[in-house]
């Protein structure tokens, strides 16, 4: 066990290979402490493989050049938090035939000054390795499907259909569960890193088309309302929440509160209050396995805490019939569609131009879409190994070898065959961790590692930094442009997607970060802001998908914006409007 105060056991250690980390695009699905198993068991025996894969397959590196490759750590983990691979994916830049390690940055990662300037190595420059990348841009460019995504959705669905009743398992059958699972986290997660990694062509090449025509911004609406995974949850809640309104017993149970919902349904026999029972079933049955971090096993799902999908349906009762997601998703497609048209004729004359504009926008679309698809079976297998475990910590409480279940992610895979054999060794080591993982979340992670391990006595107090700066009425604060629209409101600063107090129906959403578990509280939303979020991020595809305006990148928004002032959102130009202040 580590015994100092000033380190986590989960942390890693830097290479010379690649020296630079960020937390960019990491804060957007890696916002949490990451559990000790969580690390041993998904990112380094699933996700890091299956992202060393990913990129020998499209070309970007060979096997020999991954430090390590055999066991490679490729999500480095400081002060217990995530960090991707700065360097690294600056070289599939270098190599990238038309591109830069600049442009991988804006694609990929937050515009912050801390970030460093790339700094060119001459193992980078590989006249093969252009070319292996040139033919796997062809293919994202010209691929009209993607089916090994939907094998995977398939492989993912069966998963979950074929659980068996983890109750009647041994506990050493649980654990051979969970780590038979691991080699399909890593096929998974390897075609989620080839779709994400040549996800920015098509969007980069709109991009060009429509600077060339004299609006930049055209390229953002052009990508709104692309059918997403991330956005089924969404749709399948608002209609649980008009199902709710128009049952009196139903909004009886949740004006209670959220906690409150289930059992007070469960304890009538009105019959639409069966049906909503029924229907909560079956959503999380179909998306139960997403959750906040939820890469980490030791996240609690809806599945496992339904209590947050009912915090959002709740939201969405109290929503008017005028905000249903179908609304603004239809008003998105037809100005995307307008402007499609309107492209269309101004290129006609054009075959080049033509030519590029229809293949970025089947590419962007394709594999903008494929993102979403590809992170929802990696999310589901996870949850698989999660509930697996979780049964196994809930045995440990029931032996009193530990507090509660959530204890059992203190230890390491390593260590899971002796906690099983020998459970009192480890109670006293699993306590320590415990107290010392919580207390990781009191603390702002450095935003990027360049050659350096920070100490945790690096890492900032939340809420010491940003929430000093004071903002004026007719502050303007910059972010990047996520989703088409333009929206005022009340802003709603909310920490915690689980516990959304305070957020009403046409407030502007202010959030640190929007993985999909956040996606419901878009809905009832007028306006997303987020600290966090480049181009590609989660929050710019799923507002784009149900029509929501999104600026995201506003760095330290939730300290700096003040909850309940009334602020416009320009999700075209990416920018925050201080309208007024409470």
């Amino acid at each position: 066990m580590n015994t100092n105060n000033n380190e986590w056991i989960g942390d890693s250690s830097l290479g010379e290979r690649f020296p630079a980390w960020t937390r960019g695009n990491a804060a957007d699905v890696f916002p949490d402490p990451f559990s000790p198993l969580g690390k041993s068991m998904v990112l380094q025996m699933g996700m890091s493989p299956g992202l060393r894969d990913a990129y020998i397959d499209i070309g970007a590196l060979s096997y020999d050049e991954f430090e390590n490759p055999e066991h490679p750590d490729l999500f480095k983990m400081f002060g217990g938090y995530v960090y991707n691979p700065l360097t690294m994916t600056r070289v599939l830049g270098a190599r990238m035939p038309g591109a830069s390690p600049e442009m991988i940055d804006k694609a990929f990662f937050d515009d912050r000054d801390e970030v460093p300037p790339y700094e060119e190595q001459p193992w980078h420059v590989s006249d093969v390795h252009e070319a292996r990348l040139g033919e796997s841009m062809g293919w994202a460019m010209s691929a009209t499907s993607l089916p090994e995504l939907d094998a995977d959705r398939a492989l993912a669905r069966s998963l979950r259909e074929q659980r068996p009743d983890l109750t009647t398992l041994t506990d050493a059958a649980l654990i051979a569960r969970a780590r038979s699972i691991i080699p399909l986290l890593q096929q998974t997660f390897e075609n989620a890193m080839r779709v994400s990694s040549l996800a920015s062509l098509g969007p980069g090449a709109l991009d060009a088309v429509c600077e060339g025509l004299g609006d930049k911004s055209l390229s953002i609406r052009l990508l709104a309302g692309i059918e997403v995974d991330s956005a089924a949850p969404s749709h399948a809640m608002w209609e649980l929440g008009r199902l709710a309104a128009a049952s009196e017993a139903t909004n009886a149970a949740f004006d209670a509160g959220p906690d409150e919902v289930l059992a007070r349904l469960q304890a009538t026999d009105a019959p639409e209050a069966r049906e909503f029972l029924t229907r909560f079933d079956q959503f999380l049955f179909d998306h139960g396995a997403r959750a906040q971090n939820e890469y980490d096993i030791y996240a609690t799902s809806w599945e496992v805490k339904p209590r947050i999908a009912l915090a959002a349906i709740d939201l969405m009762r109290r929503s008017d019939a005028s905000q249903a997601p179908t609304n603004r998703n239809t008003a998105a497609v037809a100005e995307r569609d307008r402007i499609i048209a309107e492209i269309r004729e101004k290129v006609a004359g054009d075959a080049e131009t033509a030519g590029l504009f229809e293949a970025a926008l089947g590419s962007a679309q394709l594999f903008l879409s494929g993102r979403e698809r590809a992170k929802t079976n990696v999310v589901m297998v996870i949850n698989e190994m999660r509930v697996t475990l979780r049964e196994f910590g809930r045995r440990l409480v029931e032996r009193r070898f530990i507090d509660q279940i959530d204890q059992l992610f203190m230890v390491t895979n390593a260590e899971l065959d002796r906690l099983r054999h020998d459970p009192e060794s480890m109670t006293d080591v699993i306590r320590s961790r415990w107290k010392q993982f919580r207390s990781l979340y009191d603390y702002e992670p450095v935003f990027v590692v360049n050659g350096v391990v920070p100490a945790l006595s690096d890492m900032r107090r939340r809420g010491g930094g940003a929430a000093a700066a004071q903002v004026e009425v007719g502050a303007v604060l910059t972010g990047a442009a996520g989703s088409g629209g333009v929206a005022t409101g009340r802003a709603r600063v909310i920490l915690d997607a689980a516990d959304p107090e305070g957020l009403e129906p046409g407030d502007i959403l202010v959030a640190p970060q929007t993985d999909p578990s956040w996606v419901p509280l878009f809905v009832p939303a007028a306006g997303v802001v987020v600290n966090v979020g480049a181009m590609g991020s989660h929050a710019m595809i799923v507002s784009r998908e149900l029509g929501v305006p999104c600026v995201a990148s506003v760095a330290d928004a939730t300290e700096i914006i003040p909850d309940g002032a009334t602020i416009t959102v320009d999700g075209n130009a990416g920018t925050v409007t201080i309208d007024a202040l409470p």
